[in-house]
């Protein structure tokens, strides 16, 4: 396939620990990849004066395919989450977080294997807030005193966009990915019920959308039934595409159906680059001690590998993975049936076992 030249953004906290031992794997395939170092997060804002530099928003254009470490979010203050940042900058509106068992891993279900699809761009996620007390929300509570709506004068605002494109151009993501890689059934999740006006114009939308792919099964659910369905059977449910929000807390229901977000990988695609990641957070209070499970990160790596058009080495590193965890052997604390195992493997130990696996 020749040489890809490929961003790695480490990421903070337990990031660099997780990054390297992703790259190590891919190395390990036998992939050529010449790897651009871009530093993001919380390290780098002494450094840069802000944790997203230009020059990694320059790196991901410029060899469209990136793959990061998990960067922290400050809740309620601090700086705007970079994850959204830079999915907002790059429109990189799908994003794809699988949700599959590997035997070995303690989970409620066998056998799961769903995909979730979540718009990246709009709903409550793009942001548009109007903090409580402000001249914003001042103007906002008039503009809603004027049509006989009524809200309470210490309320805070957040705008729901819900756009036919952004909602057309996410389900027909999903319905691609069905087709790619052999899937039966799209399921589009709203709360179209109650929110006319923007769930209901995404599934006006997907119903559309998905005349257009007639071997594809499709069905909708309302939210949180869908959230009531994949904990009773799991198994009924194959692509899953959502608004921003819904995705967003539903990916972590299905994360937790196979395991948890350590088996949890994620890839946030646009028209014309992707970057991949783990869907977990940054886990700083484990930062240096190579303890933290480094799977999701490892697993987002073998979903790059098949963006960039690299299936074989892809198939080879996933079987590795799975091999390791259904041994149980050389697996952080989180896969063993005692937490407190002290034969558990750090990160690095892990990552060296699925190397091992790849060249046996």
């Amino acid at each position: 396939m020749g040489r890809h030249n490929i961003t790695l953004i480490p990421g903070d906290g337990t990031g660099p620990e997780v990054s390297a031992a992703a790259r190590k794997c891919v190395d390990a395939c036998g992939v050529d990849i010449n790897w651009e170092i871009a530093e993001a997060g919380a390290d780098v804002m002494d450094k840069f004066g802000t944790p997203l530099p230009e020059g990694v928003i320059e790196s991901i254009r410029k060899n469209r395919v990136a793959i990061k470490g998990p960067i922290t979010t400050p809740v309620g203050t601090g700086f705007r989450s970079v994850n959204v940042a830079i999915r907002k900058k790059l429109d990189l509106y799908a994003c794809v977080r699988p949700c599959k068992y590997y035997p070995g891993v303690r989970a409620p279900y066998e056998d799961v294997d769903l995909v979730v699809v979540r718009e990246n761009t709009e709903d409550l996620y793009a942001g548009i807030e109007f903090e409580k007390d402000s001249r914003s929300a001042s103007d906002f509570k008039e503009f809603l005193k004027e049509r006989d709506i009524t809200v309470r004068d210490d309320s805070g605002f957040s705008i729901k966009p819900i756009s036919v494109e952004g909602s057309r151009r996410i389900v027909d993501y999903a319905f691609r990915h069905a087709e790619k890689y052999g899937r039966k059934k799209v399921t589009a999740v709203h709360k179209a019920n109650i929110m006319k006006h923007t769930d209901g114009l995404f599934l006006e939308v997907a119903r559309d959308v998905a005349k257009n792919y007639g071997d594809i099964e499709f069905e909708d659910r309302i939210v949180d039934n869908m959230a009531m369905q994949l904990v009773q059977k799991p198994h009924l449910y194959d692509v899953i595409v959502l608004p921003n929000l819904y995705g967003d807390i539903i990916s972590d229901l299905g994360a937790a159906l196979v395991g948890g977000l350590g088996l949890a990988p994620g890839a946030n695609v646009g028209e014309d680059c992707a970057v991949f990641e783990p869907t977990h957070g940054s886990a700083p209070k484990y930062r240096g001690m190579d303890k933290v499970n480094p799977t999701a990160t490892i697993l987002s790596a073998v979903m790059m590998l098949r963006y960039i058009g690299e299936s074989d080495a892809a198939e080879r590193l996933e079987n590795a993975i799975a091999e390791v965890i259904k041994e149980g052997k050389d697996v952080t604390y989180d896969l063993k049936a005692d937490r407190e195992d002290p034969d558990s493997a750090g990160t690095s130990r892990m990552a060296d076992a699925i190397c091992e696996k790849l060249n046996e």
